[in-house]
């Protein structure tokens, strides 16, 4: 999968009954910490407050189609740190893809917001995601005992981590795993 196959960009309002839907698959929930049906006003609001120096959202594009999302969140210009979160929102997509996305998302916040550290959370089940990350270069910094409660029970949490010069240097890792799925 070539590097100019995939951008990210700035989400904007006539993305939002696409990334509502998106957001509100199961699929989607079923991985997340809240997985409560969002409204419409609900994602309004959430969009009213984007941009505001604490959080951005992307877009994902493959080959100019929207196809996930990359949430940056709890911006912290004083210790130039942030979260991240991240989903395909389109299903059967080719293999590659997610990474594809990850790449992009990783080098919009180290590169155009200056990020130092990237911290990242996933369910302990949620054993794809801990991979994908470990993948992109991310490391286990903790994990949170029965921290979150969902669907009724208390889940572990895996606390990750990626710094600006860890990604530097794995970079290169990623964009030779991508060439194989050429």
């Amino acid at each position: 999968m070539r590097l100019t196959e995939g951008k990210v960009r700035l989400i904007n309002e006539h993305d939002l009954s696409m990334v509502l839907a998106w957001r509100n698959s199961e699929r989607i929930t079923r991985n997340m910490f809240s997985d409560h049906v969002i409204t419409m006003e609900e994602h309004q609001r959430w969009f009213a407050g984007l941009n505001t120096g604490t959080r951005v959202c992307l877009i994902f594009e493959l080959s100019c189609r929207p196809v996930g999302v990359v949430n940056v969140t709890d911006i912290d210009l004083d210790n130039n740190k942030c979260s991240w979160g991240f989903y395909l929102g389109e299903a059967g997509l080719p293999k590659g893809t997610g990474l594809l996305m990850g790449y992009h998302g990783l080098q919009f916040i180290f590169e155009e917001l200056d990020i130092r550290k990237i911290n990242s959370q996933a369910f302990a089940f949620n054993e794809s995601s801990v991979k994908y990350h470990k993948k992109l270069g991310f490391r286990e910094e903790g994990l949170l005992i029965k921290e979150t409660k969902k669907k009724g029970r208390f889940e572990d949490v895996v606390v990750l981590a990626l710094f600006k010069d860890q990604w530097q240097q794995h970079r290169i890792k990623v964009e030779n795993a991508l060439m194989k799925y050429e």
